[in-house]
C-alpha cells in the first residue's frame, strides 16, 4: 500500500532551516520588485530614443562651431554657447582651453559620428532635450574622440559641453 505523502507545514519548514513559505516568499519578492521598480522609475527621469542621424540644426551648429575654432573665433563660440557653459568656464578659460587644443593636436581633419543619444531629462544638470554626440575625429597631428552635449533652448541648439580625449592631450 502506497502511503500519501504530506506536505511540510509551515512549523516543519521553519524547524528545518528557518524557510519560509513559498507563498510568503512570492509575496515578498513581488513587494521589493515592485519596490526597486517604481524607485528606479522616480531616480531616472531620463528617457533615451536611438536615434539614426543628427537634426540637421544640430549639425549645422557643430559644422559652424568647428570652423569657428578653426578660425579661433573663440569669444563667439562662448558667447553663443548655452547657459551651461558659461556656468563652468569664463571666456578666458574657454580661449586658453581651444588654444591648447589647437597646439597639441593640430588643424581639424574630419570626424566619423560613434554614438548619438537623444535624451529628454526632466531635471538635472541638463533639463529638456539634449543630444550628445560622439566623433572618432582626425586632427593634423593626432587621433581624438569629441563629445558634444547639445541642448535645445526655445527651439535652438546650443553647445553646453565640449570634451576632447586623446593620448596627445597626456
Amino acid at each position: 500500500m502506497k502511503r500519501k505523502r504530506r506536505r511540510a507545514s509551515t512549523h516543519s519548514l521553519k524547524a528545518r532551516g528557518g524557510l519560509l513559505r513559498p507563498r510568503a516568499v512570492s509575496r515578498t519578492m513581488m513587494c521589493a520588485l515592485l519596490f526597486i521598480a517604481a524607485f528606479g522609475l522616480a531616480c531616472k527621469p531620463t528617457t533615451f530614443r536611438a536615434q539614426s542621424g543628427m537634426p540637421p540644426e544640430a549639425q549645422t551648429l557643430v559644422e559652424a562651431f568647428t570652423k569657428d575654432v578653426a578660425e579661433e573665433r573663440y569669444e563667439k563660440i562662448y558667447n553663443d554657447a548655452a547657459e551651461e557653459w558659461r556656468q563652468t568656464a569664463t571666456i578666458e578659460q574657454t580661449s586658453a582651453s581651444f588654444t591648447t587644443l589647437k597646439g597639441k593636436l593640430g588643424a581639424f581633419n574630419s570626424r566619423t559620428v560613434q554614438t548619438i543619444r537623444d535624451q529628454e531629462n526632466s531635471g538635472g544638470q541638463l533639463p529638456g532635450h539634449s543630444l550628445i554626440v560622439i566623433y572618432q575625429s582626425a586632427f593634423e597631428r593626432a587621433e581624438a574622440m569629441e563629445t558634444f552635449t547639445l541642448v535645445e533652448r526655445d527651439g535652438r541648439w546650443l553647445l553646453a559641453r565640449y570634451f576632447v580625449s586623446s593620448n596627445a592631450l597626456k
